[in-house]
């Protein structure tokens, strides 16, 4: 069921309050970015794709107040990261590159401070920048960089459901149906995540549907 775009955005406005609160009670990072968590589902998995691009930029300025007020926390700039590059995703374009640059440099942050911060999610977005973004002159991109990448955030978290799903993705794009194959059926079986009960939903229908495109394409 679709979420009117004016609840999220009045979700949105309530963000603020919510992060000031986070920061007064001292909570961990993990819960620092919970709300930039939820709001992220809520707009991937319950918006019009014609919308989410302005919702996507609308939380991306609330993730930056987090990463600001809390500089040594390597969480914070991982989702600021995965939020500016979502917003790349749905603009599309060469008018994204930009979105994404600043991904990158965000991510590339936020390996300095922790490696294993949100279980190596820096690496798994980074590879996916790597993966997706054209390749110079024009961009960024580097097919074997992202690999490197993947593996290393795999290392990190060999049961994680987005490591093994944006890995298997990768490989379904290279041509390589059966290695991708058994990372979408590890990304299946992956543990559930509490709090992350849309997140771990919608990621699972994207897994069902990649592997349910490999068999088609496979007769």
């Amino acid at each position: 069921m679709k979420v009117p775009a004016m609840t999220v955005l009045k979700h949105l406005l309530l963000a603020p309050l919510l992060f000031a609160a986070g920061s007064l009670l001292a909570a961990g990072n993990d819960d620092l970015v919970r709300p930039i968590q939820t709001q992220w589902a809520e707009i991937k998995y319950r918006q019009p794709e014609k919308q989410q691009a302005e919702l996507y930029r609308a939380l991306a300025q609330q993730a930056h107040k987090v990463s600001e007020s809390n500089p040594n926390a390597a969480e914070a700039l991982i989702w600021e990261a995965i939020v500016v590059s979502s917003e790349a995703g749905a603009r599309g374009g060469l008018g994204a590159l930009s979105l994404a640059k600043e991904s990158k440099r965000l991510l590339e942050e936020s390996l300095k401070l922790d490696e294993k911060a949100l279980s190596g999610s820096a690496y798994t977005s980074l590879a996916t920048l790597y993966a997706k973004v054209p390749f110079w002159p024009i961009g960024f991109g580097d097919k074997k960089l992202a690999e490197e990448l993947f593996r290393k955030s795999l290392a990190v978290n060999p049961q994680g459901i987005d490591p093994n799903f944006l890995y298997g993705e990768y490989l379904a794009d290279q041509n390589r149906p059966a290695e991708a194959r058994a990372f979408l059926e590890a990304a299946l079986k992956a543990p559930p995540r509490p709090g992350r009960e849309l997140a771990d939903s919608g990621r699972r229908q994207e897994v069902q549907a990649l592997l349910n495109r490999i068999a088609k394409d496979a007769r």
